[in-house]
């Protein structure tokens, strides 16, 4: 097996790898992702993720950019991706047809459909939100520490000189 210097860093302990490379992800893109392409020489199927993968393309990341591409660059990226495999159970022949296969399961490209905003909502900002809180928790502060030192008896002094009573002396027989 051919390890590439990404496979060797990560086997390695190297901390650089993104947290991505250990996650499985779903994704509009698993349809074209774990397609077959076709059968290997020693029967087992490959799969799109499989084949970018060997590569050492990122499998996601590559969907997305074929999504965003015109039909006919990405016909021409997913060709060049095929071609560079090492041959399979598949004829050179049958190369057109797993790409247009291939190219039909990648999802349309994405327009962002702007939300329009409320007419009559006010958008309240971060900082005064904020501002709110500390003044709420500042005015507890304060709440609570005027309670406690109401609730707290008058410290006694002790006893002071003018105000000890003496009790009268009785003489003694």
């Amino acid at each position: 097996m051919r390890l590439t210097a990404h496979m060797r860093e990560t086997m390695s302990g190297s901390t650089t790898a993104p947290l991505s490379v250990f996650s499985l992800r779903t994704s509009a893109f698993n349809d074209f992702l774990y397609a077959p392409i076709g059968e290997e020489e020693n029967g087992m199927v490959l799969t799109v993720l499989s084949a970018l993968a060997r590569l050492g393309v990122d499998p996601w990341d590559e969907a997305a950019r074929l999504s965003e591409q015109p039909k006919e660059s990405a016909t021409k990226r997913l060709t060049s991706i095929i071609s560079a495999l090492p041959n399979g159970q598949w004829a050179k022949a049958s190369l057109g047809d797993i790409v247009a296969r291939l190219g039909a399961l990648l999802p349309a490209k994405q327009v962002a459909i702007a939300q329009p905003a409320m007419p009559h909502t006010r958008q309240v900002r971060p900082s005064a939100v904020m501002m709110f809180l500390f003044l709420l928790f500042a005015s507890a502060l304060v709440s609570f520490v005027v309670r406690e030192r109401m609730q707290q008896p008058a410290a006694d002094p002790g006893p002071t000189t003018s105000s000890i009573v003496l009790p009268p002396q009785v003489p003694s027989p």
